[in-house]
């Protein structure tokens, strides 16, 4: 508009002005006030650019910068918003040649550097980056993490954990650069300095719990159990209301059959509310497991899995299930099998051993109604129809027991055994009926099965 108001004024004023004064004038010779066309052009271009950038229209933000520095090349922005343009277009040598001269121009800007380094990330430029991140440093200390990131990346260990114990004296510990630093133990395989860094942690700071728990698993992880334990014995003398440390401690004394001190340290455990669930699950199937093979503590396991609040799991569930099974409490085995059906309906091996540990228990209505659930999850297990048969058979329902035995057997796919053992019930199905022949019949195609094995 302003471009188009010039033209129209000169065209009017020419019109206007006297013959004389109008043959005077030298249509040959610049316009004096030409700066400010070039500053208008720059100021229009310049604002396209961003226009252009800001609808993601990167090319042609491009294209209106190279206009802008073709006018005016000296403000380091221009290279600055151009790098950035680039980089939108994953044109990185062309970015990294803009960026570079936007820092020449601009050696101090942050903003400048940071793009710089940026693109040299994302084309996996280490050495470059790296170089770029030592000059950021000086505006920073946040950029130091990248810098010892980089080191790691580069292969500089001994560097990147000179940084991290820096940084570690001047901000205390974190979470973030512990874990570079054991980035760094686990690639070169450095217990030893990996320890003896925890070991410094613990004499610097005695009272901070975190310390030791580390410690002692690190010593647990390589093996050397007995400074682990020593570790654990250190944090209690510390801080006697420890919850955590009994977390490693049973364990200890389980393994040196210190089984009085293990179950202290496991009702400490049970008990904790700061302690997670999972990790409640662990120490319990442990003790399950002992006293599997210690049957003489088993009045401890039931005071223990009382602790237990009621949000066991279902592993737990599982594992005092199989215990008590394999000391033939089934009535307690079942209740446990239930209890975690209860948590996962339609887990098929669950339902399985509880409708197998109802028939054995002669809970028969229980078994039928269960198993009618069961078939509408899974109408092809054959064993679900077999467990039916069973239950009507005991409890005198024959018609329904060959109806769900005659359905089931169909399923049986090359398990003699199991097709044999659905004949034998359409047998005490048919004999309950008092019809003698099917039975009969029944009897004999279960005993040339199994004669066959």
């Amino acid at each position: 508009m302003k471009i188009k108001f010039y033209i129209l004024l000169l065209f009017f004023g020419m019109s206007l002005l006297p013959q004389n004064t109008f043959a005077q004038v030298d249509f040959n010779k610049r316009p004096n006030d030409d700066l400010g066309n070039v500053e208008d052009k720059f100021q229009e271009y310049f604002f396209e650019a961003l226009k252009q950038k800001g609808i993601e229209n990167y090319q042609k933000s491009v294209d209106a910068l190279l206009k802008c520095i073709d006018l005016k090349d000296s403000d380091p922005v221009l290279y600055f918003e151009l790098g950035k343009n680039y980089k939108a277009l994953k044109n990185f040598g062309a970015a990294e040649d803009a960026l570079k001269k936007a820092v020449s121009k601009s050696p101090e800007n942050e903003w400048f550097l940071d793009e710089l380094y940026d693109v040299y990330i994302q084309q996996n430029e280490m050495v470059k980056a790296l170089k770029t991140v030592k000059q950021l440093v000086k505006f920073h200390p946040d950029y130091k993490q990248d810098l010892a990131s980089l080191y790691i990346r580069v292969k500089k260990y001994k560097d990147a954990l000179k940084l991290l114990d820096e940084m570690d004296e001047q901000l205390g510990y974190s979470q973030d650069r512990d874990y570079l630093r054991n980035q760094i133990y686990n690639i070169t395989g450095n217990d030893e300095d990996r320890i003896e860094n925890l070991e410094e942690r613990v004499k610097s700071n005695p009272e901070d719990e975190s310390n030791y728990l580390r410690l002692i698993f690190r010593y647990s992880e390589t093996g050397e159990t007995k400074k682990a334990f020593d570790a654990a014995i250190r944090l209690l003398k510390f801080n006697p209301e420890s919850q955590l440390v009994h977390l490693a401690l049973y364990k200890f004394y389980l393994d040196e059959n210190n089984t009085d001190s293990a179950i202290k340290s496991m009702k400490v455990v049970l008990t904790s509310p700061i302690i997670k669930p999972e990790a409640k699950t662990k120490v319990l199937n442990d003790f399950v497991r002992f006293v599997g093979k210690n049957p003489q503590y088993e009045s401890d396991l039931v005071e223990i899995t009382a602790l237990v609040s009621e949000d066991k799991s279902v592993k737990t569930l599982i594992e005092l299930g199989e215990y008590y099974l394999k000391s033939n409490d089934k009535e307690k085995a079942l209740s446990y099998y239930e209890e975690a059906l209860k948590q996962e309906p339609n887990a098929f091996k669950i339902i399985k051993d509880v409708l197998l540990l109802q028939i054995d228990l002669n809970k028969n209505t229980q078994a039928v109604k269960k198993s009618m659930e069961a078939l509408e999850v899974f109408p092809a297990q054959p064993i679900l129809y077999l467990i039916n048969g069973v239950a009507n058979n005991k409890i005198k329902q024959p018609e329904k027991a060959i109806e769900s035995l005659e359905l089931g057997v169909d399923y049986v796919v090359e398990n003699p055994k199991m097709e044999a053992d659905f004949y034998k019930q359409l047998s005490i199905a048919y004999k309950q009926l008092n019809n003698i022949s099917q039975s009969e019949t029944f009897a004999k195609k279960a005993e040339a099965l199994l004669k066959d094995q």
